[in-house]
């Protein structure tokens, strides 16, 4: 096994790019670690830089299990820290040093590890992920980096492509909407372990190695296009067959056969037809949050690459005068604005800040670009273009350290070409002020390069939950939304809310709703106990989906965890987790909350979440199929699999672990599910309340179960017949319904009967207006995101028992929502 270090100056991003490249592979086997940051300012503020310690240590502590240690850079000192790490480690394990992309060469060594390759192949695959990244933009590269290096495999394209006679042959259709991307081809490499495959684009295109990410990504390779797979080795036909039905079920990520929300959104007329035109003012989009909060701020698009300009165009002699004014005070512009923002920056980042004020003031780049105006006409733009392309060979001729300055060069030549043309530099722009940044879709660079700007919030066309964009969003805390067709249509400077709980974006909302998300948007701080004015407890918890977002909730000071999804564990992968990867990744959670609440919900695969594992079948109706607790009636080893490693998982640390069944509809169901718990050593069970046939069976669920879980989303999806997915239907699957609000009435007056507890932890428990609603109709604990918490707890906190059932008999006799919300505010004085 390779180890590898990860070496960045920033240690959120070095974090933030490790959870993005982890979700890439499965298992405990990878040996990643991150060597980030200079420590921190008295105050706890991070400090930019890198520490040489620091990374012999890392290296040191992977040496003993590992064959050999890849070390990864960002930028500047990083190479200089890792240089000195090689000369003050205690071990004496082989080492390379690869100054590639970082995010984009971590991907791709952390998943050529896990594929087995060795140090030398791992190096080159880090290396090669620029080429990968360039590839896919069609962009023009001087350095020839998408061509160069050898695979992965050692082996050329050439020497690959003729198929041996004992090869293992089949032909596939690309099915998921976005192609082979980085997850789909890191899939791939994973499933192709135990066989030497080999991945071409037909007719005549490429091909690639399966444990290359790189090459696998120069493919090219989208919806609707063929593959031909060969496989030579003793598992060759076991490894083509999960191939097969990985491209067959779209690598998880749905296709459109199947109809899954991605796909019927990419078919269907009306939203092909909204992605081309202009979005109106008071339009609410709706797509899949991703990373929770809401604000509002203009909108600012995602600007294009720079081109290349154009060489044949020759300036007439009596206009290159003005062309080389142009390069003069644009380079002056550009000076100007990196002057501006060193002042404010600190540390390794002033300096990185700096030198590159230095290159745009350079009067010899200056001097040569004017030159090549005045004699042979170029344009000022390409005169630029072509001076930075000398300037940047000479650097990487002299390697080593040297040769990262023309990274630097590149980002100083698209400045003043962006400037000379007056358009946005490539990639995420800078910006004074808070922005929204709207996209097709973000690199994982262009993501990670959000930290510590002035974006607030991020909106894209494509994506879902477990994608690059989300996974780094949440770990920056930035409101996101994925998925959002016809996002780039939306007006730029035109002002959004961005909803990351609800996935909804609206255009130009009215003063009120703006100052409403403000007000949402301050973080209230909780002390850790929710209580009424008059003394009555109220549990508040928070829901977590994984490690991260444990510890988020448990700085927050959640009381326990009221939803702990446990999908994340099963997400992205063509067969099911073993046990032992399970107890670890519960454990995470549960280390969180020690002699704390934890409730646990097993798997809720299924509708809008199908996995291959446990959804093959096509269904017309996925929302009312195989979801939930019902995949236990084809597949009953995935749940007693699950539940028996939640009981190690308990044992193994202090948590007080409850568990829960999603998609519960009969009293039958609940007891089976409850008998199976048991029997694997979990004490405390209870059930969603997720359709109105659980909810008017309450009391009888509580004969059988410890408690109930109200899941409004769904309730009220099932209550209203309105699929949640739907923006058009968003009105109807809204919590104060009056349906929703008496069947989550139903299911209170149950738990008062048995004096058992009813939580509640769809996204209603945020809602600082309704929470005191759900403790008058029988809600014992709410469940939220953290930051919500101390709203919630400050709602709480200024009414009484007596007002909380007030306000629930009032919305019990209301007729539309509008007049539930309008009783309850009238009760309760908000």
């Amino acid at each position: 096994m390779i180890g590898i270090v990860a070496v960045s100056h920033s240690a959120r991003l070095g974090e933030a790019a490790l959870e993005l490249a982890l979700q890439m592979v499965q298992g405990d086997g990878m040996r990643v670690r991150v060597a980030a940051g200079a420590g921190v300012e008295p105050d706890g503020t991070p400090i930019l830089g890198t520490d040489a310690v620091a990374v012999a240590a890392a290296i040191d502590e992977l040496a003993a299990e590992c064959d050999g240690v890849l070390v990864l850079m960002d930028l500047g000192s990083a190479v200089l820290s890792a240089e000195l790490a090689l000369e003050l480690r205690m071990s004496d394990v082989p080492v390379r040093l690869a100054p590639a992309p970082f995010v984009e060469g971590l991907l791709a060594a952390v998943v050529s590890a896990a594929a087995g390759g060795s140090l030398e192949v791992v190096a080159q695959e880090a290396s090669a992920a620029l080429g990968a990244k360039t590839g896919q933009l069609a962009d023009a590269d001087e350095g020839g980096q998408a061509d160069s290096g050898p695979v992965a495999d050692a082996r050329s394209l050439d020497e690959g492509s003729s198929l041996r006679s004992d090869a293992v042959v089949r032909t596939v259709t690309v099915r998921n909407p976005l192609g082979i991307h980085a997850r789909p081809a890191a899939l791939i490499a994973e499933t192709s372990v135990g066989a030497d495959v080999r991945l071409r684009k037909l007719p005549d295109g490429p091909d690639a190695a399966a444990v290359s990410l790189s090459r696998m990504l120069i493919l090219g390779a989208r919806h609707g296009d063929e593959i031909e797979l060969s496989a030579t080795g003793a598992d060759a036909e076991g490894v083509v067959a999960r191939l097969v039905a990985l491209f067959a079920d779209g690598f998880g990520e749905g296709t459109e056969a199947a109809g899954t929300p991605v796909a019927a959104a990419t078919r269907s007329l009306e939203t092909q037809t909204q992605a081309r035109s202009p979005v109106a003012a008071g339009t609410v989009l709706r797509g899949r949050g991703v990373s929770g909060g809401r604000i509002a701020a203009p909108v600012v698009l995602l600007a294009a690459p720079l081109e290349e300009p154009d060489a044949t165009a020759v300036v007439a002699p009596d206009a290159r005068e003005s062309e080389v004014s142009a390069i003069e005070w644009a380079a002056v512009a550009v000076a100007d604005q990196l002057r501006a923002r060193t002042s404010s920056a600190t540390g390794e980042a002033r300096a990185i800040l700096d030198a590159s004020r230095l290159l745009a003031s350079d009067p010899e780049l200056v001097a040569e670009a004017s030159a090549l105006v005045r004699t042979r006409g170029r344009t000022a733009a390409r005169a630029v273009w072509e001076t930075a392309v000398t300037h940047e060979k000479g650097l990487a001729a002299l390697g080593g350290r040297a040769a990262e300055r023309a990274a630097d060069i590149r980002d100083v030549r698209d400045r003043i070409i962006a400037e000379i043309l007056e358009v946005d530099m490539p990639g995420v722009p800078e910006r004074d002020e808070p922005f929204v940044l709207v996209a097709a879709d973000l690199a994982p660079a262009d993501t990670a390069a959000l930290d510590g700007g002035n974006c607030v919030g991020l909106v894209t066309e494509q994506g879902g939950p477990t994608s690059h964009t989300a996974i780094i969003a949440r770990s920056l805390g930035i409101p996101a939304v994925v998925g959002l067709a016809g996002a780039t249509g939306i007006a730029a400077g035109a002002t959004v809310l961005v909803d990351g709980d609800r996935g909804t974006v609206e255009v130009e909302p009215a003063a009120s709703r703006i100052q409403a998300a403000e007000s949402a948007s301050v973080l209230v701080p909780f002390d850790g106990e929710g209580v009424l004015s008059d003394g009555r407890r109220i549990h508040l918890l928070a829901n977590v989906g994984g490690a991260a977002d444990a510890a988020t909730a448990a700085a927050a000071s959640a009381e326990g965890v009221g939803l702990f999804r446990t999908e994340f564990c099963f997400l992205d992968r063509v067969d099911a987790p073993s046990v032992d990867e399970q107890v670890e990744a519960y454990r995470g959670v549960l280390a969180a909350f020690p002699g704390r609440r934890v409730v646990v919900r097993t798997l809720d695969a299924g509708s809008d979440k199908p996995l291959p594992f446990a959804n093959a079948d096509h269904e017309d109706n996925p929302a009312l199929g195989v979801r939930g607790l019902r995949i236990a009636r084809r597949s009953p080893t995935l749940l007693d699999d699950q539940l028996r490693a939640l009981a190690l998982a308990a044992d193994a640390e202090s948590a007080l672990v409850e568990v829960m069944a999603p998609m519960v509809a009969t009293v039958d169901e609940a007891r089976d599910f409850t008998e199976r718990a048991r029997a694997a050593g979990l004490l405390t069970v209870g059930v969603m309340i997720e359709t109105p046939s659980a909810a008017l069976l309450a009391s009888e669920m509580l004969e059988v179960v410890d408690f109930v879980s109200i899941g409004t989303n769904d309730l009220a999806q099932y209550t209203l017949a309105a699929d949640r997915l739907l923006g058009e239907l968003g009105d109807l699957n809204d919590p104060w319904q009056p349906a929703v609000l008496r069947l989550i009435g139903a299911a209170g007056a149950a738990g008062r009967r048995w004096e058992l507890p009813v939580g509640v932890c769809g996204e209603a428990a945020a809602d600082p207006t309704l929470a005191p609603v759900l403790v008058g109709l029988g809600v014992t604990s709410l469940s939220m995101t953290p930051r919500a918490l101390g709203r919630v707890a400050a709602a709480l906190g200024a009414v009484t028992e007596a007002q909380c059932l007030s306000a629930a008999e009032a919305v019990l006799t209301s007729a539309t929502a509008v007049d539930a919300r309008a009783a309850a505010s009238a009760v309760l004085g908000f």
